[in-house]
């Protein structure tokens, strides 16, 4: 058994699990223990909440930090795209299950499927 912290970079929060969402990872450390990859969520947290004027989090150890101001410009989507660095805490590479939820999320927090064309 290991956890794992990653670090992510990209369009998306950590918590969506689209196709390829590997591919946004920017840095990968792994733990022995529970309380030692703990320790390190909260200090890349304290690092990131510095540099970042947003935050919004779930409850399995997941954290996305942002600022307004940084988008990319996607062409299928005739739209900027928020930028998001992202921070998860996984067991044996599989998401943590807080309150008996274990499905990953498939629409944004209003309710509507994710606009770009290229996540499914």
């Amino acid at each position: 058994m290991s956890y794992q912290v990653i670090e992510m970079y990209g369009e998306n929060e950590p918590w969506w699990f689209f196709k390829g969402w590997e591919d946004d990872i920017v840095s990968r450390h792994e733990f022995v223990t529970f309380e030692e990859a703990t320790i390190y969520l909260h200090k890349i947290m304290k690092q990131l909440n510095e540099d970042y004027e947003q935050m919004t989090f779930k409850p399995n150890f997941m954290v996305a930090f942002w600022n307004e101001d940084e988008v990319r410009f996607c062409e299928e989507c005739d739209d900027d795209l928020q930028l998001y660095r992202g921070v998860l805490m996984l067991k044996d590479g599989e998401k943590i299950v807080v309150d008996g939820k274990e499905q990953n999320e498939k629409i944004s927090i209003s309710g509507e499927a994710k606009c770009c064309k290229r996540f499914g």
